[in-house]
């Protein structure tokens, strides 16, 4: 299979889905099996991982509608850029603070009440600086998660351009 043949749709939004939910998959085995406590910047991200699956499923359901795809990747772009945006502010500025209470992503946190919804995808239990510590393979975990953004972020807008 050729990058081409990948770009050219569903097989795309097939994986852009799986590999976010890999993403929330991997966060949550690092969370109940090594203890990696996450913050709210760290939770915030799951959300738009899970986000991201949810329009590429949407659009992989959609089958070959060519709207329903060009429509399902500008969603995931913005919310890829979302995300790297997420990961930078969290390694870059959050990571400094001693609390990240009340910043933008505890508010988003609380005003969707998602914590006492389902404490176990979104319950923070660290601060910003408490999470910063925890690597993978050397890296925080902000990076790995900026990374995939990052990645599903060109794998969108290139499969955007090859629709035009």
């Amino acid at each position: 299979m050729s990058l081409s043949d990948l770009l050219k749709g569903q097989r795309l939004l097939a994986l852009i889905c799986l590999g976010s939910l890999a993403a929330v998959g991997a966060a949550l085995v690092a969370q109940h099996l090594f203890d990696v406590k996450p913050c709210p910047w760290c939770v915030l991200q799951r959300l738009v991982f899970l986000l991201i699956a949810a329009v590429a499923g949407l659009g992989w359901l959609a089958g070959r509608i060519r709207t329903a795809q060009v429509a399902a990747f500008g969603l995931i772009a913005v919310l890829a850029l979302g995300g790297v945006a997420a990961a930078y502010y969290q390694h870059e500025v959050a990571s400094q603070m001693a609390s990240c209470a009340m910043t933008f992503a505890d508010r988003v946190l609380t005003a969707l009440s998602l914590e006492s919804a389902v404490p176990a995808l979104f319950m923070v239990a660290a601060s910003c600086s408490e999470a910063s510590q925890y690597r993978l393979l050397g890296l925080p975990y902000e990076i790995w998660s900026g990374l995939l953004y990052a990645l599903t972020l060109l794998l969108a807008v290139m499969a955007l351009r090859s629709k035009r």
